[in-house]
C-alpha cells in the first residue's frame, strides 16, 4: 500500500462536525460557514448570496450543505448562482464535507457553504 500526504494548499478539509459547529484546521467554527481555496470565511446562510457569488471565479463545483436534511435552494439563490455559472450541488452537510474533502484532495476547483446540523 502506497500513502501519499495531501496538500490542500490554502483551502482546508472539513474535519467535523456537530451541532451548530464544523471543525477546520483544528479550530472549531460556527455555523453557517464557507470553505474554498481563497480559505474559511463566515456566510449569512441561504440569504446570503453575495458569498457564493464571490467564488464564481475560482470554483467549478460549489457544494452547499443543508444541515440534517436535503432540502431545495431557495429560487432566487439558485438563478444568482445560475447566471454567474456556478455549477451546485445539493445535499445534506455531513455529505457535501465528505464530497468536498475527496474533491479537495484530488486538487478540484471546489467550494463548500455549510448550514449547521
Amino acid at each position: 500500500m502506497r500513502l501519499n500526504e495531501i496538500d490542500f494548499t490554502d483551502a482546508q478539509p472539513v474535519e467535523g462536525y456537530g451541532p451548530g459547529f464544523f471543525r477546520v484546521g483544528g479550530k472549531a467554527l460556527s455555523a453557517p460557514l464557507c470553505l474554498s481555496a481563497k480559505g474559511t470565511s463566515d456566510w449569512g446562510g441561504l440569504e446570503d448570496a453575495d458569498t457564493l457569488l464571490k467564488l464564481a471565479d475560482d470554483t467549478d463545483v460549489l457544494f452547499v450543505g443543508t444541515g440534517s436534511e436535503i432540502a431545495h435552494l431557495p429560487k432566487d439563490l439558485q438563478s444568482k448562482l445560475d447566471a454567474a455559472g456556478v455549477g451546485v450541488e445539493v445535499m445534506n452537510s455531513p455529505s457535501a464535507c465528505r464530497t468536498y474533502n475527496v474533491l479537495l484532495s484530488e486538487g478540484r476547483r471546489v467550494a463548500l457553504a455549510l448550514l449547521p446540523v
